[in-house]
């Protein structure tokens, strides 16, 4: 099961290891500014600085473990997840409105579930080639293995991790070949599901932060505080940014969950938009390469897991961005590598060594 052969390393792939490094490096940098209240080491950065060193050592297994064991292993992977995620509702405390984490905030099985997801999807989807097909019905069983974690989040009253685990799940949907007129009742369903939500499902705080995008000023000192905020930070930044640790609004902690939810706006008003524009290429970098590795995969397996594994990176960036520039209502969903949160830090990590197993094993076959 453990190989790492000669040809593993001639073909490591540097660029992978440099892209998700330089993400890391400068989500720490920038960890340390939103945080910052002497010249040492907050808690927040030590922790941080604990679970990238935790997040190493499980790197290496994904790495040193040929990818293709993981696909027998998804299901009961898979399995494993759905257990955390239902511990959750009989263990977990209530936590700002949801029960997400278990062993006292230590870790958060909806990170994992998505890992979980994305191999058990891999498994189907390598079976049963998204090009070959053509039926929606033929979507049912890994619109099942997709709503169950969904179900469980939802459950735990935690939205925003819903709808993106619910994302990443649609991310294979774009390889399918169903008939334009088949979506149709599934845009028609999809309008259903979501009236009954607002009117049944969702609390009066999360409906507040929807109507929120659509008028920021409707309630500014309260619900639309943190979008406000964030673009005042954002826009304060300007071209170049008022460098770091001299941001008004990240120092004087105007900007709330400035170093999870918000670490962007942090880095927007520091570094302004030449620093902004530099991260998230660094994001488009490594979303391509992965694609690339995909494409690139000698198997099916390792295709669709690439592909799920460029899905988790994706969908958090692209709401994360949206959130902070006002665009999209606040969910809580941080952004990947780069804000703080232990769990979702080695989470992402794993799911990029896997990336890198991937790469490196596209030769040796």
């Amino acid at each position: 099961m453990f190989g790492i052969d000669r040809r593993l390393v001639q073909n490591f792939d540097w660029t992978l290891l440099l892209l998700i490094a330089s993400i890391v490096a400068i989500g720490i940098f920038n960890l340390a500014s939103a945080t910052h209240i002497d010249d040492e080491l907050t808690g927040e950065v030590r922790r941080q600085l604990l679970s990238l060193g935790l997040a190493g050592v499980a790197v290496l297994v994904a790495v040193a473990v040929d990818y293709r064991h993981f696909e027998r292993l998804a299901l009961p992977a898979f399995a494993l997840c759905l257990v955390l995620l239902a511990a959750t509702l009989v263990f977990a405390p209530v936590t700002r409105g949801s029960q997400s984490w278990l062993f006292g905030g230590r870790l958060q099985p909806s990170e994992l579930a998505k890992l979980g997801l994305i191999l058990a999807l891999a498994r189907y989807f390598s079976r049963n080639p998204p090009a070959e097909i053509r039926r929606l019905r033929d979507l049912i069983r890994p619109a099942l293995i997709t709503a169950i974690p969904v179900g469980l989040i939802l459950a735990q009253r935690d939205m925003g991790v819903a709808l993106l685990t619910l994302l990443i799940g649609a991310t294979y949907i774009s390889l399918v070949r169903i008939p334009w007129r088949s979506w149709v009742v599934v845009g028609a369903v999809g309008v259903a599901v979501l009236v009954t939500l607002w009117m049944f499902v969702l609390a009066p705080y999360q409906q507040r932060r929807i109507l929120d995008v659509v008028d920021p000023g409707r309630d500014p000192l309260s619900s639309g505080y943190q979008a406000i905020q964030s673009r005042i930070a954002i826009g304060s930044g300007g071209l170049l940014g008022t460098g770091y640790r001299e941001g008004t609004q990240t120092q004087l902690r105007f900007l709330p969950t400035q170093h999870t939810d918000f670490a962007f706006s942090v880095l927007a008003e520091e570094w302004g938009f030449v620093g902004s524009i530099g991260v998230l290429m660094l994001y488009l970098t490594l979303m391509m390469w992965g694609l690339r590795i995909a494409r690139s995969s000698k198997d099916g397996f390792g295709a669709m897991l690439a592909l799920g594994i460029v899905g988790t990176l994706f969908w958090p960036v692209v709401l994360n961005i949206g959130m902070v520039l006002g665009i999209a209502p606040v969910i809580g969903v941080p952004l990947p590598l780069f804000s703080y949160g232990g769990s979702a830090l080695v989470t992402s990590l794993v799911g990029l060594g896997l990336l890198m197993n991937i790469s490196m094993r596209r030769y040796v076959f």
